[in-house]
């Protein structure tokens, strides 16, 4: 996956406050994203995405919000590629990787694994103040060379 996210022609933002109903909101948002953008939620990325999204937004809620009163989802997407942000004002950066390595890795290490199973990127991007960050996944849209010649 070699597309810079800036080159992608689709592109939404949602911002909500900070509490539990967050997570529907995002959830049902980036449903509607994937169908709008012609995806559709039968696609191979569009479950993992849901459950990625709402595992990040959950955490944004749970950890952030003392800082952070409000989380903002970032979409973006082109014919290869679907791309998401979950950003907070929090200056915790949380190590992905090594969560998937940790006993108690939870749903950090199923946002890297299921990002990893599907050939995807997930990277944690310090805001510019450094009180705040992004959690970046991106996840391809066609099978992989591999996945192709099975």
């Amino acid at each position: 996956m070699t597309t810079q996210l800036e080159a992608l022609p689709f592109r939404h933002v949602l911002t909500v406050p900070a509490m539990g109903s967050a997570v529907r909101i995002a959830r049902q948002t980036t449903e509607q994203v994937l169908t709008e953008w012609g995806v559709g939620l039968r696609h191979p990325v569009a479950d993992p995405a849901l459950l990625i999204v709402s595992e990040l937004v959950t955490n944004s809620v749970r950890h952030a919000a003392v800082l952070s009163p409000n989380v903002t989802v970032i979409y973006a997407a082109g014919p290869d590629v679907f791309a998401f942000a979950v950003h907070d004002r929090h200056p915790h950066q949380p190590a992905l990787y090594d969560s998937v390595t940790e006993p108690a890795g939870g749903g950090l290490a199923m946002v890297v694994e299921l990002t990893l199973g599907l050939s995807g990127t997930a990277v944690v991007r310090r805001d510019a103040d450094g009180k705040g960050k992004s959690i970046w996944v991106t996840l391809p849209l066609a099978p992989s060379r591999n996945e192709s010649r099975r």
